[in-house]
């Protein structure tokens, strides 16, 4: 009986950019979410979306790992088209940490046992090295005090903290961030922050759908400023934010600074 050898896996392409977006459409039914969308993210870069609520925001920020289905256009990470159906979407992911506006952790495991499940099954980590790596990572995250605790018994802002380790527990190459702070109570929002901008200065590619104007300003490369599905000005943050030039850039930022 012949089998089947497995794909061989595909390699980054060196100098290409960490993620590069190109000429993306997105349609729920008839509802036209993402309109031609053009931008990149390089290697070590942290890029902030800000915008308006309905303007594509986190549908781009889901298209970039396929969570969402692309109408058209591509994505391509790190030299590879993740929208071509040959690509091995999996091993992909496995580059691409997530970090959601709800924690998405598992309820009924410890905070351990939420570091090391994927390490095991998708990186084939025996549990030994998935528990160090997880101890590793909560240490950064200031959460070792707390990996024998079950989500419910974590305040928002340490479930958040929790979910940034579990996604670094897989060695990512870059980081998307959903809103991440959105969900917090306001005295919790600064942990969350603190973790991301050590993470942002450690070289970690990061893009980041945010409302923390004060984030996006002190930590962030660039920022891309979306509205209607389109983006409508992108630059240096401290610039964009003290300068905009597009006028609907001007209302939105008048609106939220």
């Amino acid at each position: 009986m012949t089998t089947t050898p497995p794909a061989p896996e595909v390699q980054p392409e060196a100098g290409a950019p960490a993620i590069q977006v190109l000429d993306l459409h997105k349609s729920f039914g008839e509802n036209e979410v993402l309109k031609g969308i053009n931008f990149h993210v390089d290697h070590a870069e942290v890029v902030c979306v800000i915008g308006p609520s309905g303007s594509g925001k986190s549908t781009l920020l889901r298209c970039v790992n396929r969570l969402e289905e692309p109408t058209s256009g591509k994505i391509i990470v790190e030299g590879i088209d993740i929208t071509d159906e040959e690509t091995d979407l999996d091993k992909v992911r496995t580059r691409i940490g997530m970090v959601f506006q709800q924690f998405n952790l598992f309820p009924h495991m410890t905070v351990l046992r939420n570091l090391t499940i994927a390490q095991q099954r998708a990186k084939k980590r025996d549990r030994a090295e998935a528990e160090a790596i997880a101890r590793e990572n909560l240490e950064k995250v200031g959460m070792a005090d707390r990996e024998d605790a079950f989500p419910a018994h974590l305040s928002g802002g340490q479930q958040q903290r929790v979910a940034i380790a579990r996604a670094l527990s897989m060695n990512p190459d870059m980081m998307l961030f959903d809103e991440p702070t959105s969900a917090l109570d306001p005295e919790l929002v600064g942990d969350v922050l603190d973790v991301m901008k050590a993470l942002a200065g450690s070289g970690m590619t990061m893009m980041v759908v945010t409302h923390e104007m004060g984030f996006a300003r002190e930590v962030g490369d660039k920022l891309v400023f979306m509205d209607g599905g389109v983006i409508v000005e992108e630059g240096d943050p401290v610039e964009v934010l003290a300068n905009p030039q597009h006028q609907r850039t001007q209302s939105f930022l008048s609106k939220v600074l």
